[in-house]
């Protein structure tokens, strides 16, 4: 069964570890039902994210049940043993504190498919990002601005190729998944850029748009990401789909796209 990584969830588990006592020492922490308040949350799914986030070095704890398991409730108490925050598990909550998930006010969940786990990691890594949130949340708005300079068709084949396999290789994500990431989210945007002929972006308003349209952090900067999300990209299309998206964009954004 697949575990989905939620960003309320990582919030509510790392700032628990920071007020339950000495965030830089290891010690006992319970989390409750209380802690999760009304949000829909069974054992699996908050025990996957935990175990997402001791992989990850976020946190360090000890923690007993199945994270793989299936979908029993929520029991009283889940227990850590041992828990602390890492440098790392800081610097996410200190962002997160700063701007709360949106999933927090809503009570919905903004989850991420395991699925897309191995993409986001590389848009984290060369992006040089904290957290695999601000990857998804980028990778989102990079692709809406490109598909905005695209022909519906020209989309429409891009995305195929994200959905299965454009060529044999061992080391490809999951495509379906990250076909998924090159939908919009937002079903009126969706709509209309079916609809409307290709806007022509020039390349500060492409950087302009990443910059504020999501969430990216202050520590990195637009042409970085856009960069990042081009290299993680390009690895899972064809080389006649890498020379119809390059075709597309300006110059700046398109040196970006063939350094990627």
């Amino acid at each position: 069964m697949t575990i989905e990584v939620r960003d309320d969830l990582a919030y509510i588990v790392l700032k628990k570890i920071k007020e339950s006592g000495d965030n830089q020492q290891p010690h006992d922490v319970n989390l409750t039902r209380e802690d999760l308040a009304d949000r829909q949350v069974t054992e699996k799914d908050l025990l996957g994210n935990i175990d997402y986030l001791n992989q990850k070095k976020y946190i360090t704890a000890e923690f007993t049940g199945e994270p793989q398991g299936g979908v029993e409730p929520l029991p009283e108490t889940i227990h850590l043993k041992k828990a602390a925050l890492t440098d790392k598990g800081r610097q996410m909550l200190e962002k997160m504190e700063a701007k709360p998930p949106e999933s927090l006010k809503q009570g919905k969940k903004a989850p991420i498919p395991i699925e897309q786990m191995p993409f986001l990691e590389k848009v984290m890594v060369k992006g040089k990002l904290y957290d695999i949130f601000d990857a998804r949340d980028i990778t989102v708005i990079v692709y809406r601005v490109m598909r905005d300079m695209m022909t519906t068709e020209a989309s429409d084949r891009v995305g195929e190729e994200l959905h299965k396999e454009a060529m044999p290789t061992d080391d490809k994500s999951l495509q379906m998944e990250i076909a998924e990431l090159w939908k919009d989210t937002n079903p009126l945007v969706a709509f209309l850029s079916r609809i409307r002929p290709p806007l022509e972006i020039k390349d500060e308003r492409f950087l302009f748009r990443v910059a504020n349209e999501g969430s990216m952090p202050k520590y990195t900067e637009p042409e970085r990401v856009v960069k990042a999300v081009f290299s993680a990209t390009k690895e899972e299309l064809s080389p006649e789909r890498i020379a119809e998206i390059g075709e597309t964009l300006p110059g700046k954004i398109k040196q970006l796209w063939n350094q990627a």
